[in-house]
């Protein structure tokens, strides 16, 4: 009877360990301005997940180094990570930027190149960025996303993401970023329709400028959505870290955004 529980302890741990973690996070302005000490922080943020996916990388060369400096910091607590940076958005209307993904190379392989939207680049502000990685025998490709702003009416071109499934039949989608929008918005209507689901509801996101009876956080506009047929979830959730800062005020020097994560298997 003990051999079978000890057997069953092993099989629960290896269960455990066989799944993935998919950090988002927007990290605003995300460039040379970021100090050190807040690389560091970042860093010891991420370091027990498996893939980062960050928006508002700095289209220049700073926004490059940066995330360079992060994936060099990430190397020196345990684990060894790799790191792809996208070109600039094709953004003309807009602000261009960029997008990352930094990855646990003993965990994930990345297959093929990563690549910026081609099909509704100019219908897209900043057009997803996506990458595709393998774990054991099974891939998914996570498509980082960062809407214009509210103002803006993020909706107008979060509508094109309904045709993506069709564009990429062949791959195993993750929607990943800062929506702008929340989840309960009709644009999402279509994903859903296709077996889509966000891993939050109702959560915020994006911090305030100062804590109001203890509300710190403004709007629900960081999500992820996976085709439930395709992916089980293990779990979802969010980093409050402002809550390590004495104010906002600080905090928003790391970023404007709370990090958001989501821990699942590929069926």
């Amino acid at each position: 009877m003990k051999k079978i529980s000890f057997l069953l302890l092993i099989l629960a741990c290896q269960y455990t360990f066989s799944q993935t973690k998919l950090l988002s996070w927007n990290l605003e302005n995300f460039g040379k301005s970021k100090s050190e000490e807040t690389i560091n922080y970042i860093a010891n943020s991420l370091k027990d997940y498996d893939i980062i996916a960050i928006q508002e990388v700095v289209a220049g060369y700073g926004g490059a180094k940066a995330v360079a400096r992060l994936a060099d910091e990430l190397n020196r607590k345990g684990a060894k990570w790799d790191y792809v940076i996208s070109e600039p958005t094709s953004s003309s209307a807009y602000k261009t930027e960029r997008y990352a993904f930094i990855w646990k190379t003993s965990k994930l392989k990345k297959i093929g190149k990563a690549w910026l939207e081609k099909k509704y680049h100019l219908e897209i502000d900043r057009e997803p960025y996506f990458c595709t990685f393998q774990y054991e025998n099974k891939q998914f490709t996570v498509a980082n996303f960062h809407a214009i702003t509210k103002n803006k009416q993020p909706e107008t071109e979060i509508k094109y993401f309904k045709f993506l499934p069709d564009e990429y039949p062949t791959l195993n989608l993750i929607f990943a970023g800062d929506f702008n929008c929340p989840q309960s918005h009709t644009v999402f209507n279509p994903l859903k329709k296709m077996g889509y689901q966000s891993i939050l509801v109702d959560q915020k996101t994006s911090l305030k400028q100062e804590c109001k009876n203890d509300k710190c956080l403004a709007s629900e506009f960081d999500n992820m959505y996976f085709k439930t047929s395709k992916i089980n979830t293990i779990d979802s959730g969010v980093i409050a870290f402002y809550k390590n800062f004495n104010s906002l005020k600080q905090a928003r020097i790391i970023s404007d955004h709370i990090p958001i994560w989501f821990e699942f298997s590929v069926n």
